[in-house]
């Protein structure tokens, strides 16, 4: 299995809504493929944030590099102008 493999199966990796077959194969990809393991621990702690509901209070330096970021990596720009860091 690939990568964009296992992505294309990923939603119903979550659901729980793939055969047994399939299933032995994502878990083999996942056990030799780090990036996709880092992927779904990710979601996985995405989701749980998300079903206990909490909320995490940003600095608004925080906030606002957070949001130029994802700006840039929307728009395709390689990088961004950041503040001083001493």
């Amino acid at each position: 299995m690939t990568c964009t493999e296992f992505l294309a199966q990923m939603t119903d990796y979550f659901d729980g809504q793939v055969e047994p077959e399939l299933l032995s194969e994502i878990q083999s990809h996942l056990c030799e493929c780090h990036h996709c393991e880092i992927l779904v621990d990710t979601t996985r702690q995405t989701i749980r944030v998300y079903k206990n509901h909490q909320v995490y209070d940003l600095t608004e330096e925080v906030r606002e590099r957070t949001v130029q970021r994802i700006l840039a990596a929307c728009t395709g720009r390689k990088s961004i102008s950041a503040p001083d860091q001493r």
